[in-house]
C-alpha cells in the first residue's frame, strides 16, 4: 500500500472511530436514568442486542484472516461489543422477569448464530483464503448495516406526517451523517473495501435526507418553539426511538 494512502486511511479511520465511539456513547444518560431509577421502565433491549451482534460480525470480519487491513474496523466495533454488553448487563439487572429471559433468549440465539457462521467460514473447505471469507462475512454484515441504517425510515416518516422534527433529533441526525461519510471515505481509500462502502455510502445517504428534512421542517421559532410544551415532548416508545437508535460504526 502506499505510505501517503495508507497515512489518508489511518487518518479517516481515527476519526470514524470517534465519531462512532461518540455514537456507541449516545445513550449512557439512557442508562443513567435507568440505574438512578433501578427500573428499566419503557425502554427496550433490542437496539442493543442488535447491534452487539452487529458489531460482533465487524469485528471477526477485520480479522486478518477474514479481511486483512481492517484494524480500525476491528478496534471500534471491539468497543462497541464492550459497550453494548455493558448496556445490556445494566438492563438485565433492573428488569423484570420477562424482560430477562427475553434477554438471555436473544442472546443465546444470536451465540449460536454466530458461532455457526464463524465454523461455516473457517472450516467449509470451499471458503478457504481471505477473498471468499470476506465475501461470506462482508455480505451478513452489509445486510445487519442496511437494516440497521433504514430504521430511522419510520421516524423520517412521521417527521413527514406531523410536519414536526420534535421525533428526530438534530445532533443525533447529524452525527449518523458524518459517520456514513467517514466510513464511505475510509473504504474508497486503497485498499478498496467494498463491503464497508456499500452499507456506508447508504448510511450517508440516509444522514442527508434526514439533514434535509430537518431543515425543512425546523420551526421558525426556533428549537423552543418546538419544545416548549411538555405534551409534545415525546414519551415511551417514541422516546426510545429519539435517543436510544443506535447505528452501525461501519
Amino acid at each position: 500500500m502506499p505510505t501517503h494512502a495508507a497515512l489518508a486511511r489511518s487518518i479517516v479511520g481515527i476519526i470514524g472511530n470517534v465519531i462512532s465511539f461518540g455514537l456507541f456513547f449516545s445513550p449512557a444518560p439512557t442508562f443513567y436514568k435507568i440505574i438512578k431509577k433501578k427500573d428499566v421502565e419503557e425502554f427496550k433491549p433490542d437496539p442493543y442486542l442488535a447491534t452487539l451482534l452487529n458489531c460482533a460480525f465487524w469485528v471477526f470480519y477485520g480479522m486478518p484472516f477474514v479481511h486483512p487491513n481492517s484494524l480500525l474496523v476491528v478496534t471500534i466495533n471491539g468497543i462497541g461489543l464492550v459497550i453494548e454488553s455493558i448496556y445490556l448487563l445494566i438492563f438485565f439487572i433492573y428488569a423484570t422477569n420477562n424482560g430477562r429471559k427475553k434477554v438471555l433468549g436473544w442472546l443465546a440465539a444470536e451465540f449460536v448464530f454466530f458461532a455457526v457462521i464463524v465454523a461455516i467460514t473457517l472450516l467449509v473447505p470451499g471458503l478457504h483464503g481471505t477473498k471468499h471469507r470476506s465475501l461470506m462475512i462482508g455480505i451478513i454484515c452489509d445486510i445487519f448495516n442496511i437494516m440497521m441504517y433504514a430504521s430511522p425510515l419510520t421516524i423520517m416518516a412521521k417527521v413527514i406526517r406531523t410536519k414536526s422534527v420534535k421525533y428526530m433529533p438534530f445532533w443525533l441526525s447529524l452525527t449518523n451523517f458524518l459517520n456514513g461519510v467517514c466510513w464511505t471515505s475510509y473504504a474508497l481509500i486503497h485498499p478498496f473495501d467494498i463491503y464497508v462502502l456499500i452499507s456506508n455510502s447508504i448510511g450517508a445517504v440516509s444522514g442527508i435526507i434526514q439533514l434535509i428534512l430537518y431543515a425543512c421542517y425546523f420551526p421558525k421559532g426556533g428549537e423552543n418553539a418546538e419544545n416548549g410544551d411538555d405534551a409534545s415532548k415525546p414519551t415511551g416508545d417514541d422516546a426510545n426511538k429519539t435517543t436510544d437508535e443506535i447505528r452501525p460504526p461501519v
